[in-house]
């Protein structure tokens, strides 16, 4: 049943007639489905094959606003669905149904193109706010933790919902205009003479590649997007990466520019305690 349930639906939207190896789709469902009085054992299981897809395209919809909005309704509805097959839900959730996403636009290019590079950053981020909206956050660190001790012992750690973006293009700035106010599948759909290609017009200028540094975070149960000083991100990976305050500091100030001295520095930390970036270190 489960096999048949997740085989795709027709370009009609309907179950299959038949199934891989030929049989009738027919003479399968009456072999494990009773028909009733207004339904045949075939029409019992359309019923949960065509749930089935319409929950999960819906879903992947609902978590991939910005990459729906670069491909179009059409070319996102057809990766969905050849995602779906190659990657079929293997999860209790369908908070993991885009998981393997970006990966699968990187092996797929033509589902995407001409907007291949657009489209993985977007996906990137968008799986990145998943991860971001519903992963652990700990206490943060407050100033007195660190009093007394040498910048040499100190072991920062992020919060774990923190996720570090390198991004090759603003996708940001479009998935938040996506979301505050659906302006761009608004449009698109709109009945007015050139309003879809109003919309291209306007994607094209927002997917200009202009290279970012990206903090997705997570306060007061609210995703934030936060772009940062390359520096800044190099000096988050160092901590993420186990090195103390002062071997991360060290990394970030050899051979940077004069204009980079220690108060800026100060600032970055500044700015990320006030946003609770980091959290005390567990022992062991």
């Amino acid at each position: 049943m489960a096999e048949a349930v997740m085989r795709p639906l027709t370009s009609r939207e309907r179950m299959q007639g038949q199934t891989e190896d030929g049989r009738s789709m027919k003479v399968v469902a009456g072999e494990f489905i009773k028909p009733n009085k207004r339904l045949t054992s075939f029409e019992r299981l359309e019923i949960y094959n065509r749930q089935y897809w319409f929950r999960l395209v819906d879903c992947l919809s609902e978590d991939y606003p910005g990459l729906r909005a670069i491909l179009g309704d059409r070319k996102f509805l057809t990766l969905a669905e050849a995602y779906l097959q190659a990657c079929p839900s293997r999860s209790f959730t369908l908070r993991n149904l885009g998981r393997g996403l970006e990966g699968f636009l990187q092996e797929h290019p033509d589902l995407t193109a001409p907007r291949t590079g657009p489209c993985v950053d977007m996906a990137r981020l968008e799986w990145a706010h998943v991860e971001a909206f519903d992963s652990e956050a700990r206490t943060p660190l407050r100033v007195e933790d660190l009093k007394g001790k040498s910048p040499a012992r100190i072991r920062l750690r992020l919060q774990p919902h923190i996720q570090l973006l390198t991004l090759d293009y603003p996708v940001d700035s479009l998935v938040l205009s996506v979301k505050r106010d659906q302006g761009l599948r608004g449009d698109a759909s709109h009945t007015m003479p050139g309003g879809r290609s109003r919309v291209r017009s306007r994607i094209a200028r927002m997917l200009r590649p202009e290279p970012i540094r990206l903090v997705v975070h997570r306060w007061d149960h609210v995703v934030y997007y936060k772009r940062i000083d390359p520096l800044q991100f190099q000096l988050l990976e160092g901590l993420r990466s186990g090195f103390s305050l002062q071997g991360a500091c060290d990394a970030v100030l050899t051979d940077a520019p004069e204009t980079l001295v220690p108060e800026v520095v100060q600032g970055w930390f500044r700015d990320g305690s006030a946003m609770g970036w980091f959290c005390r270190r567990s022992r062991g």
